[in-house]
């Protein structure tokens, strides 16, 4: 009930803020949007508890109650990570102070489904994905689990056919699999799972790299076309631009947030 009270907040108040992540029950709708993006890893949920196919379970809530904006992000449980509602298909705007959705990860949750890069159990995964192949000749190491890098194969198709003016922000891409934290913490990046990528070196916005507002708030900038967004996004892939901490070169595999459905046999890009 307190999570669907937040969901309410973040609609109602404008600019939307993020003064805390309220604790409280996995919705329905996130349920089974949670199942339907790994099939191959995920059987059901029983509770509280997310049963893996293995028989491992893991709790969807921690029980740590109501988190700081800073602690929701260094320590998110699996309902944690549906907290604030990915805006999918929406045009580019400036996020609310602290509203970064998608952005809290359950390490734990990720390194079971790709691998812990640390261990080297990620590489083993890695499969190469022809980047825009009428553009360029680069090969992309992506993991193959759970259709990641056949979803990015699908983007790389659809975004192949757009026009010759895209093409400063599309080639070369400037990474996919590094295994490496997020700057400024000790958790392991989306690329250390083998996830993401980066697009548009050159003209790309980071938050860190902003100038803070005379009222300490971060200025929002970006370039990258939403075109480019939407064909990630349909095939389950979340934009670092939607971020209050904005990323705008940066694009994960996330279907559990976009309901896109994940392949239960992945075929190779």
């Amino acid at each position: 009930m307190l999570r669907l009270v937040l969901l309410a907040l973040f609609v109602a108040v404008t600019p939307l803020s993020a003064p805390s992540v309220l604790a409280g029950a996995l919705g329905e709708a996130d349920r089974a949007r949670l199942l339907a993006a790994y099939p191959q890893q995920l059987d059901r949920i029983d509770g509280n508890d997310l049963v893996w196919r293995d028989g491992t379970r893991t709790p969807l809530d921690d029980g740590k109650g109501d988190k700081s904006p800073a602690r929701w992000l260094a320590e998110p449980d699996i309902a944690d990570m549906f907290a604030i509602p990915y805006p999918a298909g929406t045009e580019s705007s400036p996020p609310g102070k602290d509203i970064d959705p998608g952005r809290a990860r359950d390490a734990a949750f990720f390194a079971k489904v790709y691998g812990d890069c640390r261990k080297g159990e990620v590489e083993k995964n890695l499969t190469p994905v022809a980047w825009l192949p009428k553009r360029t000749r680069q090969r992309l190491p992506f993991n193959r689990i759970n259709g990641a890098a056949a979803a990015l194969a699908a983007v790389s198709r659809d975004l192949d056919e757009l026009p010759p003016s895209f093409d400063v922000f599309l080639a070369p891409s400037a990474g996919t699999y590094n295994c490496r934290v997020i700057a400024g913490t000790d958790r392991v990046s989306a690329h250390g799972y083998g996830i993401a990528i980066d697009i548009a070196l050159k003209r790309s916005d980071y938050w860190r790299n902003a100038s803070p507002r005379a009222d300490g708030t971060i200025a929002y900038r970006n370039e990258v076309p939403m075109d480019i967004v939407r064909t990630f996004e349909r095939h389950g892939f979340i934009w670092g631009g939607r971020w209050y901490h904005y990323d705008t070169m940066h694009f994960e595999y996330r279907p559990e947030l976009l309901g896109v459905h994940a392949p239960a046999r992945a075929a190779n890009p």
